[in-house]
């Protein structure tokens, strides 16, 4: 079973360091979309990653149109999380899912209405109060990340630590 997480123009740095941590801890494949709003050396990237860049796989995308072009989302399972999502993602069955693509929107601005129009029926969504806008991105992504591995019953994963062993 694959993940891929995509960050579609992420904005700031700190937030994606912490995303490529936990795409390293889950061994999920990491899509980062251009134009970022940053430098993928910048100390707050690499800080918030601590040591595990050599440890994550990571995809660059020029545009998100060559994005969606090379991974077509009506040949792939692709999730769009977005504020405006048709669905819960805890409700999706992900447990059948070889490969899940999973993708997240800029900070500011999130995903591009017209590619979500499109996608509707791809759309979910983190439950959470009506009065509010929206959580922190790299809390979003770990959210919905550990819930499709709790459904792929945390394949390949160290569920039980070795450290008093």
């Amino acid at each position: 079973m694959k993940m891929n997480i995509v960050l579609v123009e992420p904005e700031i740095p700190q937030n994606t360091g912490n995303i490529a941590r936990t795409c390293a801890a889950i061994g999920a494949k990491l899509h980062l979309v251009h134009p970022l709003g940053f430098s993928i050396s910048e100390k707050e990237v690499k800080r918030a990653g601590l040591d595990y860049w050599d440890k994550l796989e990571i995809e660059e995308h020029v545009s998100f149109d060559r994005f969606l072009e090379k991974y077509k989302p009506e040949e792939n399972d692709m999730y769009f999380v977005t504020t405006k999502g048709q669905h819960v993602y805890s409700d999706v069955d992900y447990s059948k899912m070889e490969e899940v693509f999973v993708l997240f929107g800029k900070e500011t601005k999130g995903l591009p209405e017209d590619v979500l129009k499109k996608h509707l029926d791809k759309t979910i969504r983190i439950p959470m109060r009506e009065t509010l806008r929206s959580l922190n991105l790299s809390n979003s992504v770990a959210i919905v990340a550990y819930d499709i591995f709790r459904q792929w019953n945390f394949d390949n994963l160290e569920k039980i630590s070795k450290y008093f062993s």
